[in-house]
């Protein structure tokens, strides 16, 4: 299947660009887009915590994604 991503901050970064095309297996969860994102990019391991967001609503790892959905990757952000 097919996903878009969308990064922002140190995932925009690492993928050089803040769009991005995806694919997956049907039916995989978010887990398993964070552990294929981490194979392909292995700079994701080394952050503390990424959060995902699928419809415009945080989702847990065990989120199962669909065809054409739009992924919001959300790296730690720090300030002051």
């Amino acid at each position: 299947m097919q996903l878009q991503l969308i990064a922002y901050g140190i995932a925009r970064d690492i993928f050089g660009h803040s769009q991005l095309a995806f694919s997956l297996k049907k039916g995989q969860s978010v887990a398993e887009l964070k552990q294929a994102l981490i194979e392909q990019y292995p700079e994701f391991d080394r952050l503390a915590s990424l959060r995902f967001a699928v419809g415009e609503e945080y989702r847990s790892n065990d989120y199962t994604l669909s065809e054409n959905d739009e992924v919001v990757i959300i790296p730690p952000v720090s300030g002051g």
